[in-house]
């Protein structure tokens, strides 16, 4: 075991859903290179930007969702630096008075809770597109000016795998807010690191390394262990570590110096002075509430505590909100939560991923689904019909109620059952001469009974009668 304490902090920056840009009317979107831009993207002179309101409240949402303190009025402030990917020599951001601090978010790591505290998150504007070849650069600034949420922890993650649980999190909170579709491989959600050790005595953190714009969770692992195995391997031999940013050499698997940091690099921030402060009624932020789905986090507690779920089976439905909005309006019809849970975790998500198909693809009502799972609970018809209907329904496009009515009941009547089961005696004779002679022939004549009756008989019935014929025997 190590005899440091890795300590990490995460800088998530999202890029946000709407129509235009966030201080311009430009277009956000995909488009032909350099061409979703205005006179306020390229930075001409006497420009007069314009906040998005729907960044705004984009932002707000997972501010509160962040359980972050919100403040009674927005600002923005300039953070200067010259650099090709913003044109203007300045991004607009905010520094003194994000639009939320202080806030946490819960994760769980084994079945043991922990709060990820949040620093602060705040909007601001994306940079420019860079590619950079073997002797010049290309940019394509359509990127530029788009809304962007940065996320920024305290230090308190000391493993990659309470990073990555963390970002899942994140993300799940992007995704059900509907705010981003956070894809990593778009470059829409991107991960600064930062990691440093200490000794468990120590009382000030130690040394950190930046590695910057990683835009895969997988990658981030990769990068977290890596720099803690390499500063390990440093302190253990004497050395000291420098204050640096890094990057991840994805081929190599390692860190690789970008440069020196002796001190974090002075932007020169102050307000913005084109753009005013805005008062966050209490209205608005009343109505950004109002709009909010119940999260993954809450949900998922509902569904352990309430509906008497498993942690493994409430993680799988709660992971997509599409999927735990199917469920919530299955259960919504008088079905019991378990059942439902039951049937499509043990059933249509493997369906779903067998066809590479995901909830949104499927035609089946919630309703007539729901119907379904009911009819099972009451003993009408068998877990092994469940699954040929969903089947057959997912498979030809019919009501899953249609199917179920054309294959009728399950056999229930104790005396049917009996009688049943004895024509299977009949028919095979050696079954119970190797019952008489010490055999255990319970499951061979179950599967014959189900054979017999085209799967609908109901099994705890059958196994209570098949052993009461078996004991005359």
């Amino acid at each position: 075991m190590s005899k440091y304490i890795p300590v990490i902090g995460l800088e998530v920056h999202c890029e946000l859903k709407s129509n235009s840009k966030n201080f311009s009317a430009a277009k956000n979107g995909e488009g032909k290179v350099n061409t979703n831009l205005t006179v306020i993207d390229i930075g001409y002179p006497g420009i007069l930007p314009v906040v998005n309101k729907e960044a705004v409240r984009k932002s707000l949402m997972v501010a509160l969702a962040l359980n972050c303190e919100i403040p009674e009025k927005l600002s923005f402030d300039r953070k200067n630096y010259y650099y090709p990917d913003l044109p203007k020599g300045y991004q607009i951001t905010q520094f003194g008075n994000p639009i939320g601090t202080n806030g946490y978010v819960m994760i769980n790591v084994d079945g043991v809770e922990k709060k990820i505290s949040i620093h602060d998150t705040h909007l601001e504007e994306d940079t420019a597109n860079m590619e950079h070849l073997s002797n010049y650069s290309l940019i394509d600034y359509n990127r530029a000016g788009v809304p962007l949420l940065e996320t920024v922890t305290e230090p308190c993650i000391n493993s990659s795998r309470e990073a990555i649980l963390y970002l899942e999190a994140l993300r799940n909170i992007f995704l059900y807010l509907d705010v981003s579709d956070a894809r990593a491989d778009m470059g829409q959600i991107r991960v600064d690191v930062n990691v440093s050790l200490k000794k468990p005595e120590d009382k000030e953190l130690g040394t950190r390394v930046e590695m910057k714009n990683i835009n895969s969770f997988t990658t981030v692992k990769e990068a977290i262990e890596v720099e803690i195995k390499r500063q390990t391997e440093i302190l253990e031999n004497g050395g000291v570590i420098e204050q640096e940013t890094r990057r991840y050499d994805e081929v190599n698997k390692c860190t690789k110096f970008l440069r020196g940091k002796v001190d974090a690099i002075d932007y020169k921030y102050y307000r913005e002075p084109n753009l005013p402060e805005i008062k966050l009624t209490d209205n608005f932020v009343d109505s950004v509430k109002k709009s909010m789905p119940v999260l993954e986090y809450e949900r998922k507690k509902k569904y352990t505590n309430q509906y008497g779920i498993s942690e493994v089976d409430a993680g799988t439905l709660t992971k997509d909100k599409r999927l735990s909005d199917y469920f919530e309006e299955v259960i919504s019809n008088n079905v019991t939560p378990k059942d439902a849970s039951n049937v499509i975790v043990g059933f249509l998500l493997g369906y779903l991923n067998k066809n590479n198909m995901n909830i949104n693809d499927i035609d089946i009502l919630p309703k007539d689904f729901g119907e379904v799972i009911k009819m099972m609970t009451e003993g009408k018809i068998s877990n092994k019909q469940v699954k040929d209907i969903l089947t057959k329904s997912l498979e030809e496009k019919i009501n899953p109620l249609k199917i179920a009515k054309e294959m009728g009941t399950q056999i229930s009547d104790k005396e049917e059952i009996r009688k049943i089961i004895n024509e299977v005696f009949n028919e095979n004779p050696k079954v119970i001469d190797d019952y008489k002679n010490g055999k255990n022939v319970t499951g061979f004549i179950m599967g014959l009974l189900m054979k017999k009756t085209s799967g609908k008989v109901n099994p705890g019935v059958a196994n209570m009668v098949l052993r009461e014929e078996l004991e005359k025997l």
